[in-house]
């Protein structure tokens, strides 16, 4: 467990220290994987495919805000939509419009979440999203998250799709293809049946983990997984879906394993140091609840430069006058220290300092003898 704690402390130290070199390289990781993920779904533009393309971009949303990043993948959606029909960009324009004003209105902050959830989908690690979420965010976050479904199985619908979408039509078969991808796409109930769960699961772990229970969030990560599969399988049975109850176990034991993780770093803390702390003022009572943190302190490694470049006779005079000290440069005299806490040092100075004394009482003596001297000579 040391060992644990003292690696989380110098991962942090190293992320505080190097803040302005790591923030960058996590935006162009995001991004880079966002970007590939996009053109393997539904990579139509064969410019946007190329790997080179793909790297500068990802570049270049390292150096940007989070939201920007968002909204760049959302015009690499567009424009791969645009290479397989006109109409399927009028529809994820709009839907996206939607999205956006729900976000930037609601959870600007959250764009993370929002890139994160059809990652994970990709992944096949989806029920993360909704423990995450509820153990870092707020009630707010379930519009990042829902966002996330949804552009998820559009996109994933859009790929599936791309042969009743493709191609130029007259108006009667462009309105055919409307009407085709809103009922599909917005009266998905595989999609309603995740958004939902990941919003009642979010909640959930929200509320839990404020309380001031101990082990609150271990209750919220073990709560929130057993809500999400039970809404799961009931909102299957009730829609008729079919769902692999092997794999929506699985997935919900990984993610425990990684809000485990996320409470290592977030919030670990010492529940048997808990302390209980009760004052007034002239208008309320407090109860305070203090529970520390298990920090470690982790010693730093101080590194010693030896110069090995060094002359090799100057190396060799000093090794002589380190051994012989009476030992004196030719042609300079090197001035006698005088060792100030000898017992002799201090005799001596003792016996100067009493013959000052003397000498100076003598003087005041004989100066005294000769003004009664020469007052009595004037007094005659």
């Amino acid at each position: 467990m040391v060992f644990l704690l003292q690696a989380r402390e110098r991962i942090l130290q190293f992320y505080s220290k190097y803040d302005n070199f790591c923030r960058p390289a996590l935006k162009f990781l995001l991004a880079l994987v966002t970007l590939i993920l996009i053109n393997s779904s539904i990579g139509y533009s064969r410019s946007l495919t190329n790997f080179a393309v793909t790297l500068v971009l990802a570049l270049v949303c390292s150096f940007l805000p989070i939201n920007v990043i968002v909204v760049m993948a959302a015009g690499i959606v567009l424009l791969h939509l645009y290479a397989l029909s006109l109409e399927s960009v009028i529809i994820i324009a709009a839907l996206f419009l939607v999205m956006f004003l729900l976000y930037f209105r609601f959870t600007p902050k959250d764009a993370v979440l929002l890139l994160l959830t059809p990652m994970s989908f990709k992944l096949g690690i989806p029920y993360v999203v909704p423990i995450a979420a509820g153990l870092l965010g707020t009630p707010a976050s379930i519009v990042s998250a829902g966002c996330g479904v949804v552009v998820y199985f559009m996109l994933s619908y859009i790929s599936g799709s791309a042969a009743k979408t493709a191609g130029d039509g007259v108006d009667a078969e462009l309105i055919n293809k409307f009407r085709y991808l809103l009922d599909d796409m917005m009266f998905n109930k595989q999609m309603i049946l995740y958004i939902v769960a990941f919003g009642v699961t979010i909640l959930c772990v929200y509320f839990i983990r404020r309380l001031s229970k101990d082990h609150s969030w271990t209750i919220a990560i073990s709560a929130g997984a057993l809500l999400d599969i039970l809404v799961m399988v009931v909102g299957a049975l009730y829609f008729k879906l079919s769902v692999s109850i092997g794999g929506l176990i699985l997935g919900s034991m990984l993610a425990v394993g990684v809000a485990f993780v996320i409470k290592f770093f977030v919030f670990n803390v010492d529940y048997s140091r808990t302390e209980r702390v009760q004052f007034e003022d002239d208008e309320y009572y407090y109860y305070v609840k203090a529970i520390p943190k298990n920090t470690v302190k982790v010693n730093d490694r101080k590194v010693k430069k030896i110069n090995g470049t060094a002359d090799p006779a100057k190396k060799s005079r000093e090794g002589r006058r380190k051994k012989d000290p009476e030992r004196r440069r030719p042609g300079k005299e090197e001035p006698v220290k005088e060792k100030k806490d000898a017992p002799e040092y201090r005799m001596h100075r003792a016996l100067t300092e009493r013959d000052a004394q003397a000498s100076s009482l003598e003087r005041d003596t004989a100066a005294k003898a000769r003004a009664n001297r020469e007052r009595r000579r004037n007094n005659q």
